[in-house]
């Protein structure tokens, strides 16, 4: 573990780092991808051939470059290929429109993107032909000669620019520096204890930074093996779990569900012995999936909390005897800071609810050509999450709701979160999301969009006198929707925006 955390410390850029870990280990399988394998070696040599292609394609120092494509080794490799030659790498989330991809690459100014089969339709929709490349180009071997690091390369640099979801409007563009990188990897293997021993099952999409960075690049800064999943599906997932002997899994609450259902559905006796770890976050994780997921398996699911203009901020350290209360996101990740602030800018006393601000390893250096929302967010080096925060005296914090998201009824403040965890309890309940929508009375009253177990009914009434047992009556929605599933954004979350449209829809139809 040492000798992996000195290899992430002494690096400025992941190409460096992955070049001393292939000099470490060199026979080691890094990736495990589709029944195949490649060794940190081949990894090293794959990285270096990308490099040679991007520059003979006229991508160099501080150019950008998309790519567009369902999870595969080569991302991973554009990704270290990219910090070796000084060029930014844009990944792009396989689920996205054509005007999204369209957006975002020419938002970003990318020379070229570069697109696997499965997508080649939409980019072919997204961008003229010019602008387009096989993702394969970048894997060509036979160059004559290497090219070699760029010499301007500074740590501070753009290293990577990734779009968040564009589920709640146009997608902000978060540009990171090579010392983000490398310190991120840093401070998520101390936090977890990840090591060469360990084996990562990657089942996040790489077109964001909780796939690409936070699962993937941090196992292979410690020598350890990645099983890449081209794309999630609960029941591949659960059986590569079992085939690739993983010992550390990250994922968002949706997955998790999915699996458990699947297994609850098929009748699954999957032995999870083995894993190590399990690490959740992108929102938050209900209590009673927490509580079922541990019965069936035998294994705790625990809350990881960052964004991905500042990452990692809280988890749970595997050196840390210290049981954490219910709904606790974690502790301070290495190398993080926090503030709660009440309304007044001043800061709130333990157990105090207030804003949450933030700063990390991993903190953005600005959203790209947006410099009033930077300004906005990112104030005197602290990122201003938009979430509400308590802090407990052992140094526990927990996220109690979103600053937008809180549903003001006749002047008193809801969290959705809270009424969501409440009827998240009821034994026919298998998801809920709660919003606000307008009241001629109340100004906003809350109402809630339900999924039933299977092969389980309940009524509006008996959920209302369910959560009156525990929620003050205010906070309890008397209005319901029951439907089969909740819209999801491309990051797993629940699409408020599409619930609320959809009430709306129906009410007046």
């Amino acid at each position: 573990m040492k000798r992996a955390m000195g290899d992430v410390a002494e690096q400025g850029t992941v190409y460096r780092l992955i070049s001393a870990v292939a000099g470490r280990l060199p026979g080691k399988t890094a990736l495990i991808h589709d029944g195949r394998s490649l060794t940190y070696a081949e990894l090293k040599e794959r990285i270096d051939h990308t490099a040679w292609n991007l520059h003979a394609a006229g991508v160099g120092y501080g150019d950008r470059f998309a790519v567009f494509a369902e999870s595969c080794p080569d991302i991973l490799i554009s990704y270290y290929a990219a910090s070796k030659i000084g060029a930014v790498m844009v990944p792009i989330n396989p689920n996205m429109t054509a005007a999204e991809v369209g957006h975002a690459a020419t938002h970003c100014e990318a020379n070229l993107l570069y697109h696997d089969d499965a997508v080649a339709s939409t980019a072919a929709q997204a961008l003229p032909g010019t602008k387009l490349r096989p993702l394969a180009d970048l894997s060509k071997p036979g160059h004559a000669a290497d090219v070699g690091e760029d010499p301007r390369i500074d740590a501070d640099d753009d290293c990577v620019i990734v779009y968040t979801s564009g589920s709640t409007g146009t997608p902000k563009a978060i540009v990171l520096s090579h010392r983000s990188q490398t310190g991120v990897l840093a401070s998520l293997a101390e936090m977890w204890g990840i090591t060469e021993s360990d084996t990562t099952l990657v089942g996040l999409p790489l077109g964001y930074l909780y796939g690409l960075s936070t699962a993937a690049t941090t196992q292979l800064a410690c020598g350890g093996t990645v099983a890449l999943m081209r794309r999630f599906h609960p029941g591949k997932a659960l059986e590569a779990f079992v085939a690739s002997r993983a010992t550390v899994y990250q994922g968002v609450p949706t997955m998790f569900s999915m699996m458990l259902d699947y297994a609850e559905q098929q009748r699954l006796d999957i032995d999870l012995s083995g894993v190590r770890v399990l690490i959740c976050a992108g929102a938050p994780l209900p209590e009673e999936l927490k509580s079922r997921f541990a019965t069936r398996f035998g294994k705790e699911i625990q809350n990881y909390y960052a964004l991905s203009e500042c990452t990692p901020v809280f988890g749970f350290y595997a050196s840390d005897p210290v049981p954490p209360p219910p709904g606790a996101a974690g502790k301070l990740a290495p190398g993080s800071s926090a503030r709660i602030l009440d309304a007044d800018g001043r800061e709130c006393p333990a157990g105090t609810p207030g804003e949450l601000l933030v700063r990390a390893a991993a903190t953005m250096k600005r959203y790209h050509k947006d410099p009033d929302n930077t300004r906005a967010v990112l104030v005197d080096g602290w990122i201003r999450t938009g979430d509400i925060a308590t802090k407990d005296q052992n140094g526990f914090y927990a996220i109690t709701g979103r600053l937008k998201d809180i549903i003001i009824r006749g002047g008193a403040n809801i969290s959705p979160a809270e009424v969501e965890g409440v009827l998240a309890r009821h034994p026919a309940v298998q998801e809920v999301a709660v919003i606000g929508m307008p009241d001629r009375i109340f100004g906003e009253v809350p109402v809630a969009f339900v999924v039933s177990r299977a092969g389980r009914t309940v009524t509006v009434d008996e959920l209302v006198t369910f959560a009156a047992e525990v929620l003050a009556d205010f906070k309890i929605p008397r209005q319901m929707r029951f439907v089969d599933e909740l819209p999801l954004g491309q990051t797993g979350k629940v699409d408020r925006k599409a619930l609320r449209s959809r009430w709306t829809s129906e009410a007046h139809p």
